[in-house]
Order: structure tokens, then C-alpha cells, then sequence
């Protein structure tokens, strides 16, 4: 799944490429795809105009002229791509915004899993997984404070703490076995027993990682595209996910795979112990 990086990245590509552009008509194959059905998608935003495109936790926010707006979630494997209009459709593309201007904005989705949602503007936190969503992992809207108070309440294993979007907003599997290794914290543990000094270097380490990982266009593992087509690099500066059976880079230990919350979960065994607490 595409996490804060990607999303970023995609939004930034979008950015360039199709904002102050016209929607002259809407094309949809997979009608499951948009809500709250494909009429009303289709009246609410032919004729308007992409003024913004705002990006919150894993959610691209598409703001139109006129007031209206569609919340976007890639979900899987959700990938937009501007195309010419004479460009043959792949399969996969299941949406298409034809613009005046004879190009295309495509949504390509091969699991079908994505949703588009149009609502007033103003009304994008009446959707589902917005209305809930925690703080963006910046400086700004993630401190310290928070982060103690929060963590002190929740007893559940801090990666699977990490991958909850009502939590901290963004992060997913990759990244979170990325900065539990960066901050030496053990994936199963507890999330109310990280040490005030753990948790003041995991929320840099949050910081750090997802600057590097948007520089690089975020990660391509499986079938993350940026709005170009193009694949990120941030694979190449992975530290622990996916490296089962690979020497540590900080002390040799070999990386271990285990499964937290049903994620399979990477982590090296030896910088990051599971710290025992007294109750």
C-alpha cells in the first residue's frame, strides 16, 4: 500500500501536471469505485476545474472550483497517470477525467480497491478513515506531548500502534519497520513501556525517514508508480523491511520476520530488544 511518501510524491506530480485543468467528461468502468454513485459523480464534477490537490495521512484531496471536492484513497494498489487522450486505456484504468485540453487523468487500480468520494468542500472530514484520523507526522502536528500521553494509554505492541491511522497518520508497514530499527525499539513492544527518551528519538527518527523516503519519490517494492510512471528509490535506502536473513548494517545480527498484527514485520534482534517492564 502506498504510504505518506508515496501519496506525497504523487501529489506533487499531480500538482504540476493537472492543476487549473477542466474535466470535459468522466469515463467510469468500475462504478464500485466512486461514491455515492456514479451519476452523481459524474453531474458533480464534469464542467469543473482543479484548483488544488491537498494530501492528509494516505488521502489525496482533489479541490474543484465551485465547491466541490473528492477524497481519494489508492488503497493497494491505486495508481493515477496523465495520458494523452488518443493513448490506448490499460485494463486496469477504471476512471478517466477527460480535460478540455485533450489529456487524461486515468486511475489504474488492478485490485479494484480504491475509492474516489465527492463532497461538498468543507465536508472531506465527514469521510470514512478521515473522520478519525490522527496527526500528521510533521514537527508542527505530532509532539512530544502527544505522543507520550497517547502512548501511555495503549498497551498493544507499538508497531501495530505506529500502523494505526487514528493514531499517527500515514505510516504503514514499510516505514514502520523502518523507524522502530532507526530508534533500537522492538516491534512487539508494549507501546505504554517505551521510555520517554525512546520516544523523543522515535518521533525525530519519524521525521527523518519520511523527509529521505519523499526525497527519493518514495519506495517502489511491488508496483508503486509516481503520477509520471516513474518508480521511487527510497527500496534502495531500506534498512531492515524485507531484508530477512541479511547481516544488520549497525551490528551484523542477522534481520528476523515476524508477524505483528498480521504484517509481516522485520526487525534485527540484537539493537532492538524487547525491553521486560515490572508491573
Amino acid at each position: 500500500m502506498p504510504e505518506l511518501p508515496e501519496v506525497e510524491t504523487v501529489r506533487r506530480g499531480l500538482t504540476a501536471l493537472v492543476v487549473d485543468k477542466k474535466i470535459n467528461k468522466i469515463d467510469i468502468y468500475y462504478p464500485k469505485m466512486v461514491l455515492p454513485n456514479e451519476k452523481e459523480f459524474v453531474k458533480a464534477l464534469t464542467g469543473k476545474t482543479i484548483v488544488e490537490i491537498q494530501r492528509r495521512g494516505k488521502y489525496l484531496i482533489f479541490h474543484f472550483d465551485q465547491g466541490i471536492s473528492m477524497v481519494s484513497h489508492l488503497r493497494m494498489e491505486g495508481k493515477y497517470s496523465v495520458q494523452a487522450h488518443e493513448m490506448p486505456l490499460n485494463k486496469h484504468d477504471h476512471v478517466v477525467f477527460e480535460f478540455t485540453d485533450g489529456t487524461e487523468l486515468r486511475y489504474n487500480d488492478t485490485r479494484k480497491f480504491g475509492r474516489m468520494v465527492v463532497v461538498p468542500t468543507g465536508e472531506e472530514y465527514s469521510v470514512a478513515g478521515l473522520k478519525t484520523i490522527g496527526p500528521e507526522p510533521t514537527p508542527e502536528t505530532l509532539s512530544i506531548d502527544y505522543l507520550t500521553t497517547t502512548m501511555r494509554k495503549h498497551h498493544k505492541a507499538i508497531k501495530a500502534f505506529l500502523l494505526d491511522q487514528n493514531m499517527i497518520a500515514g505510516l504503514g508497514n514499510i516505514y514502520c519497520d523502518e523507524v522502530l530499527w532507526l530508534a533500537k525499539i522492538h516491534p512487539l513492544q508494549p507501546t505504554n513501556t517505551v521510555p520517554v527518551g525512546k520516544i523523543v528519538t522515535l518521533r525525530q527518527k519519524i521525521f527523518d525517514e519520511l523527509d529521505l523516503a519523499i526525497k527519493a519519490k518514495g519506495t517502489t517494492v511491488f508496483s508503486y508508480l509516481d503520477a509520471s510512471g516513474h518508480a521511487g528509490s527510497f527500496q534502495n535506502q531500506l534498512h531492515v523491511y524485507q531484508r530477512t536473513g541479511e547481516p544488520c548494517e549497525r551490528c551484523g545480527t542477522l534481520i528476523k520476520r515476524i508477524k505483528v498484527s498480521q504484517r509481516g514485520t522485520h526487525f534485527c534482534p540484537f539493537c532492538q530488544k524487547l525491553i521486560e517492564v515490572d508491573n
